[in-house]
């Protein structure tokens, strides 16, 4: 379910818990489509026969596919109204903690963990988790930041 707050309140958001997003499946289709639009085509990722004797016991999506999905959750997460613009700023860290499998499913979830203004607007410090289902650890563990422009 979608957060959405008017620009005029998102100054106060720091310590907001978002939740989680649905589950999403990693298919192989969205596997080689990054693999196309990054041409990255590892064996790990594209080949699934081969990648069954590989380190992983089958194709994993790329570290980055993998991270990428933090700005749908994102955007699924959390919403401002009544701004003229909103950016991806970057991120002050990521770690790529768990593979995920190709068929696998993953989810995230997000903490408001900052607000500060910056000219024209706010800029949010996110700290995002994308877990698999039925893992011990997430797969991804990212602090994004966002900006909202008034």
């Amino acid at each position: 379910m979608t957060t959405t707050v008017a620009y005029t309140d998102a100054a106060g958001l720091a310590g907001t818990d978002l939740g989680w997003t649905e589950w999403v499946e990693v298919t192989q289709d969205r596997v080689n489509l990054f693999a196309d639009a990054t041409d990255d085509h590892q064996w790990i990722h594209v080949d699934p026969e081969r990648a069954k004797d590989g380190p992983f016991g089958g194709a994993v999506a790329h570290g980055f596919l993998s991270l990428s999905l933090t700005v749908k959750f994102w955007s699924e997460l959390f919403d401002v109204e009544g701004v003229s613009a909103k950016v991806n700023y970057g991120l002050d860290k990521v770690r790529f903690v768990s593979p995920v499998k190709v068929g696998a499913k993953v989810r995230g979830g997000a903490v408001i963990t900052e607000v500060t203004e910056v000219p024209g607007g706010y800029q949010f410090a996110v700290d995002q988790t994308i877990e698999i289902e039925g893992g011990t650890k997430p797969a991804v563990i990212a602090r994004g930041l966002y900006r909202f422009y008034a």
